[in-house]
């Protein structure tokens, strides 16, 4: 990838970060005042369910500074001592998200479970207005970040997580309305108990999504034995190995590998035609577009004299 297209793509990424970081102020700073008011309610009405969406604004809240925090810190630009930025921080973040989302949905569903053989009293009518509250200051949060939700896997995980406190909230409002007009108690501990079963399975899927980046395991999106076929298929090239695909953050996958060229390629000096091709390949062809790879060319003899191939 020549100088050029670094500095293009490191322009686009602050950019998508900078407009990210907007979004994800405003939403924070919505999120932390509907907190201190839910937090109130619940303490002041009894009702596990508004407890439970206090408890995702409350996780929305720490997960929005720590994905505001992350998002600021992949805008470092890159170093000697840290040769990709710190763009691998929104990945952390959206995994202590993800992890953060699955404590408070088992902590909710352990008490909702209690609840619903010993219900407590609730005041549902500081219920259903508290509840009709978070759900609209949910939604303009929400429309805050739908435009970004897709730039990273931090944006996903706060999304996801103001998502869910949305649904949290509606829970509140179905509750507060059964208790008001049937005096059901036990209905408080049900939307509970949906609540959690809406949050935990996506909690669970985005702490998978980002293991997978952290243990640099090939993007979903992409075969790798299609990968090395297409390559080995070049003029050429004879074969592939030590072929690797990892993700270093949201957008930003890198390929490396090791490829066998033929001598008489070596000998009339075609090689740069040969790595242009390479590198043409993996940025156009396959779903995941790789705009950073290096590849090792070598004749067939290298391999006898390599350390640890992995063929």
């Amino acid at each position: 990838m020549s100088a050029g297209q670094g500095g293009h793509l490191q322009h686009e990424h602050h950019h998508a970060a900078g407009a990210s970081a907007r979004r994800l102020t405003f939403a924070l700073v919505l999120t932390s005042i509907v907190l201190v008011a839910e937090v109130i309610t619940a303490a002041l009405t009894g009702s596990l369910a508004l407890l439970a969406d206090a408890g995702h604004m409350a996780t929305d809240t720490v997960g929005l500074v720590v994905a505001l925090a992350a998002t600021r810190l992949s805008q470092r630009r890159a170093t000697d001592r840290s040769t990709w930025g710190l763009r691998r921080a929104e990945v952390l973040g959206a995994a202590m998200q993800a992890a953060m989302l699955a404590v408070i949905g088992a902590f909710v569903g352990a008490r909702a479970l209690a609840d619903l053989m010993d219900p407590p009293e609730v005041a549902s009518t500081g219920m259903l207005i508290m509840g009709a509250i978070g759900l609209a200051a949910n939604a303009i949060a929400l429309v805050i970040l739908t435009g970004g939700r897709h730039s990273s896997l931090t944006m996903r995980a706060a999304f996801l997580e103001v998502a869910n406190d949305a649904l949290g909230s509606a829970g509140v409002l179905v509750a507060a309305a059964v208790i008001w007009r049937t005096g059901w108690q036990r209905a408080d501990a049900v939307a509970s108990l949906i609540i959690v079963a809406l949050i935990v399975p996506r909690a669970l899927s985005l702490l998978r999504a980002t293991g997978k980046v952290l243990m640099e395991f090939t993007p979903d999106e992409l075969d790798l034995e299609q990968v090395r076929a297409h390559l080995t298929d070049l003029d050429d090239v004879e074969a592939v190995h030590d072929l690797h695909v990892w993700t270093v953050a949201s957008g930003l996958p890198v390929l490396t590998a090791h490829i066998v060229v033929s001598q008489d390629s070596l000998a009339s000096g075609r090689t740069e035609t040969v790595l242009d091709a390479l590198q043409a390949c993996v940025a156009s062809h396959f779903p995941v577009r790789i705009e950073h790879s290096t590849f090792q060319l070598e004749p067939a003899a290298h391999l006898a004299h390599e350390t640890g191939a992995c063929h």
